[in-house]
């Protein structure tokens, strides 16, 4: 995968080092620039220690107010189109296709600057975000912008306005408008007197064009990049929902007779959790409500049998299983710094197990004796961002489940990843929402968890589907 965003950031650079243009007529001497340069009362000339960038010997420099106008301030009398940074495309760098109208009567007390067709705008508040753009359309009223932005419109014989947007965009322009940590970390912003001081490499007007030419003939072919690579990354997606789908439904895989079916795996298993129960391994559990015609989502093969996930587990449990919230406040200490055991969280996944990770002491993990971890364990995500599952690793450390998380143990080890990839289908996804509740924070239970409907092939079966799924998804992504 290409990043287009970077490849756009280096080729800016490029542009303003002279790489992109071959122009024939290297001559320092700008009569248009430096007219404009005697015009300034206080002129201070651009010294080498301030270029930002190696641009070509021939290039002069100057300063973005020497180069720039602006139209003033007003205070509205009448309706009029209000540009805010909110209403501003932050990612593609224009306005709004839609018209924000205010009255002369709310009017933000902001509402102030004078903008024209051509003008280039520059957010001064937070810079880093890259909220700015280049007025490219007349308004059906008067448009004013916030005083959050700095308008610019550029003296026509000496800056072309899309070179100095593109200029404005660079990562060398950035660490100047963002550089000095006395701005502050939390609110940075520069000054409008800071800003127009800052430095900008001055070509010919004739070669700015045909640098913006070149730099926008590269930006179409990167967005065009994005698109594609983004719409192959969902296709990706939906390909590999597909394939799962397809193999939870029988469909990758022949039914063998030699495999047996699933209900004698079944009633293996039941006999299995039975003996865990008299060793006093597993507790005995409520029997899990019978499964009714009218539950059953789809048809499976004959050999197969639709079961419940508690009946299909050993055991299914989270951190409250060990007690209520408040006692296990008070018995278990979450921690930062490296102690007695990890608490498993799912966010540990996408590192790798390898920062932010969270620990509790000896007697934490003690008390979470429900809930420990030895590796080869599945967990689910069942708060927010329901519908994540994972396979713990083998770690040399002891590991306990943190919040947020359930934790699933099986009586029939080499059917985990057939379970694990039925909790990633379409499916899978339907039976998790479908016991979740809450509005802004979704979240489920362990007790309705094990009640979720699982197509439960032969063991056998099983393992020929996981290892179909390995085998196909590499040849996909590629």
């Amino acid at each position: 995968m290409i990043d287009t965003k970077k490849a756009k950031t280096r080729f800016l650079s490029l542009a303003f080092r002279g790489a992109l243009v071959d122009y024939p007529i290297k001559d320092k001497t700008n009569a248009a620039l430096e007219a404009v340069h005697k015009t300034q009362k206080q002129y201070i000339p651009v010294s080498d220690d301030e270029h930002l960038i190696a641009a070509p010997s021939y290039w002069n420099w100057s300063r973005l107010g020497y180069l720039t106008n602006n139209h003033g301030q007003t205070v509205p009398s009448t309706d009029f189109c209000y540009i805010d940074v909110g209403t501003l495309d932050n990612v593609h760098h224009r306005l709004a296709s839609k018209e924000n109208h205010v009255s002369a009567k709310d009017a933000p007390s902001r509402a102030r600057k004078i903008v024209q067709m051509g003008d280039v705008l520059y957010s001064t508040v937070r810079p880093y975000l890259h909220n700015i753009c280049i007025v490219d359309r007349e308004f059906s009223k008067m448009p004013i912008a916030s005083t959050a932005f700095c308008v610019m419109e550029t003296i026509k014989p000496v800056l072309s306005n899309k070179y100095l947007f593109y200029w404005l965009l660079s990562a060398e322009f950035d660490k100047y408008s963002n550089g000095d940590s006395s701005k502050g970390a939390l609110y940075p912003a520069i000054g409008e007197k800071d800003l127009l001081r800052g430095v900008i490499p001055i070509p010919s007007i004739v070669e700015q064009e045909q640098i913006v030419a070149k730099i926008e003939q590269a930006f179409s072919l990167l967005d065009t990049i994005d698109a594609l690579q983004a719409q192959y990354a969902d296709n990706l997606t939906v390909l590999k929902g597909k394939l799962i789908d397809a193999a939870i439904r029988g469909k990758l895989t022949e039914q063998l007779p030699e495999d047996g079916t699933a209900e004698d795996l079944f009633h293996r298993i039941q006999e299995e959790k039975q003996e865990l129960i008299k060793q006093g391994i597993i507790r005995s559990e409520k029997p899990l409500p019978v499964i009714s015609a009218d539950e059953i989502p789809f048809e499976i093969p004959a050999n197969w049998k639709w079961v419940r996930l508690g009946e299909y587990c050993q055991k299914v449990t989270d951190q409250v299983a060990s007690g209520s919230f408040a006692t296990l406040r008070e018995n278990v200490r979450s921690l930062k710094t490296p102690d007695y055991a990890i608490m498993v969280k799912t966010a540990d996944f996408s590192n790798g197990f390898t920062k932010n990770l969270t620990y509790t002491d000896q007697h934490g993990y003690e008390f979470l004796k429900n809930s420990n971890l030895f590796g080869g364990e599945l967990i689910l995500s069942n708060v927010g961002s329901v519908g994540k599952v994972f396979i713990v690793p083998k770690l040399q450390q002891k590991m306990t489940l943190a919040p947020n998380a359930v934790m699933v143990r099986m009586v029939e080890e080499a059917g985990k990843e057939y379970l694990y990839y039925f909790l990633l289908s379409a499916q899978g996804y339907r039976e998790l929402e479908a016991i979740s509740t809450g509005v802004a924070v979704k979240k489920f239970n362990k007790t309705e968890l094990k009640k979720i409907l699982i197509p439960l092939p032969p063991l056998e079966e099983q393992k020929r589907i996981v290892q179909m799924i390995v085998e196909l998804m590499p040849i996909f992504e590629k």
